[in-house]
């Protein structure tokens, strides 16, 4: 009888979500939870396994986030991975509901990917420096207490660069900094 992680390594090996979404904005490819879940939802039902997510909203050094957990199941045995998104609150044409759903699917997301290991390292948002770009966010800056609590948050695990860049505009110099 096969393991929950036999289950789950084959589902990983076999699983294909390709980057159906287009942002016609910022000229890529992409691909939604939705996307994934879609995509998986066939081999969990082979396999008789089971995925519920669940959110939590969270608060670290005066920055919230939500946590999504991504948990797989076959009904006595589980495997989660969790995963962050910063809330910006005051984002220019959301309002307070959509920011918190925004940051909620993009760590959904993330915790999907974290589970079936989908690497979104060539994907648009997980690449972009953001420079040149004309919004409202302010510069993260080297030394400054903002740094260091991102440095902080990142280094914990709370937080990821990408999470950071939902707030601030971060050079590739500070991200480099912030990641090491």
């Amino acid at each position: 009888m096969k393991t929950i992680n036999d289950k789950l390594v084959d589902i990983q090996g076999r699983l294909k979500a390709p980057k159906n979404q287009k942002n016609s904005f910022g000229n890529y490819n992409y691909r939604s939870c939705e996307d994934i879940l879609e995509a998986v939802k066939p081999l969990l039902t082979e396999h008789k396994l089971v995925v519920n997510l669940t959110d939590e909203v969270m608060e670290l050094g005066g920055l919230l986030f939500v946590q999504a957990t991504a948990v797989i199941s076959d009904g006595e045995k589980s495997i989660a991975v969790k995963a962050q998104a910063g809330i910006n609150p005051n984002k220019k044409g959301m309002d307070i509901a959509q920011s918190f759903g925004a940051s909620s699917s993009y760590a959904r997301k993330y915790a999907l990917n974290g589970l079936f290991l989908i690497d979104d390292t060539k994907d648009a948002d997980a690449t972009n420096d953001h420079k040149g770009s004309s919004n409202n966010k302010a510069w993260l800056n080297k030394g400054t207490p903002q740094f260091n609590n991102a440095k902080k948050a990142i280094d914990s695990g709370q937080f990821s660069l990408a999470n950071i860049r939902e707030k601030y505009n971060v050079s590739k110099e500070v991200a480099e900094l912030l990641q090491n």
